[in-house]
């Protein structure tokens, strides 16, 4: 190959790297011109698909094995946040070359988070063009148990889990920053972690629910919008980590929490009566769970900070209409 390495055909890339073998409720899957699935019986199917760029949802560098691990994940966590089981997923990546030691990476980041929760490929594309992909995923939730944005109500608590702002401070953090601190930031940047299991449990005691994927603030104030409802939020009350608090300090933990993004927690409301069957349920989970303020009448999120207003600027990248990614 000389100082240029090889780079792959289109059929020697889906074949080597993506196709597997159908069966059980994949009646026909990678290799012809569509998928033909099996949906469970008595079953609603839930469908969520995201799209990650070089340079504007992670930075270029980033390991081939993160990207396949987060071009997954994130679409996880749509269904997490509808309370729904996952199923299947396509995956369209466009590559500028194709490079058998990026897309081995690249594909077993995917397929360790697939097999994780159970989640088979079935289909998509290839194309030539500047680093992204697209997943799609597929799911299903019982009729009628699908937690959706609009179900808040005056007087339910506002839950987040984990801890929002991890992973923007490993995003942010200068590539010479070391230490155990540090790896734990980058790690939830670069591998975060779909809180599948614990958005099926909440399915029957969330009123409303999302994913934390914007900020924890704009999120919310999707949430409200939807439901028509506000809130008071205390900000004493974010589950800010250890590492984070060391890394960044209090305040400025604070502002990663509330505008950096990138978390991909459950933000959801729970009716006061269901509260007790919350703690119960979460005191089994693999990672905490935070109440951070009441949902009331009126318009949009309201922050308070040991019982004064509470403001900070809204750093929150939009695609469109302003904002910076950091």
């Amino acid at each position: 190959m000389g100082a240029r390495r090889a780079t792959l055909d289109e059929a020697t890339v889906i074949s080597r790297y993506f196709a597997r073998p159908g069966g059980g409720d994949v009646v026909l899957g990678i290799g012809d011109d569509a998928a033909v699935l099996r949906l469970p019986r008595g079953r609603d199917l839930v469908v969520a698909t995201d799209a990650l760029y070089e340079d504007i949802h992670f930075p270029r560098g980033t390991p081939a094995r993160a990207i396949g691990h987060r071009a997954l994940a994130v679409n996880l966590s749509d269904l997490a946040a509808m309370g729904a089981e996952p199923l299947w997923a396509t995956l369209a990546l466009a590559l500028p070359v194709a490079r058998a030691p990026w897309l081995s990476e690249f594909s077993r980041g995917l397929r360790a988070l697939a097999e994780g929760f159970g989640v088979r490929l079935v289909g998509g594309d290839t194309v030539r063009g500047p680093l992204s992909m697209t997943v799609t995923v597929l799911g299903s939730v019982r009729p009628g148990r699908a937690v959706t944005r609009d179900g808040a109500r005056p007087g339910d608590g506002v839950w987040v889990t984990g801890h929002p702002g991890d992973a923007v401070a490993g995003r942010l953090l200068p590539a010479g920053r070391r230490g155990r601190d540090a790896a734990a930031l980058r790690r939830r940047f670069l591998y975060p972690l779909p809180r599948v299991a614990e958005g099926r449990a909440l399915a029957g005691i969330a009123s409303a629910m999302m994913d934390v994927s914007d900020g924890l603030h704009d999120d919310l104030g999707k949430l409200l919008r939807a439901s028509g409802c506000a809130a008071d939020l205390d900000a004493g009350a974010l589950p800010l980590s250890a590492p984070l608090l060391r890394v960044a300090g209090e305040e400025a933990g604070r502002q990663c929490a509330l505008t950096g993004g990138d978390d991909y927690e459950l933000l959801f409301t729970v009716p006061a009566a269901r509260e007790a069957r919350l703690r119960r349920l979460a005191a089994g989970w693999s990672c905490p769970v935070a109440r951070i303020g009441t949902v009331r009448r009126g318009r949009g999120p309201r922050w308070s900070l040991r019982q004064r207003p509470y403001r900070f600027v809204d750093r929150t990248y939009r695609h469109f209409g302003g904002g910076a990614r950091p």
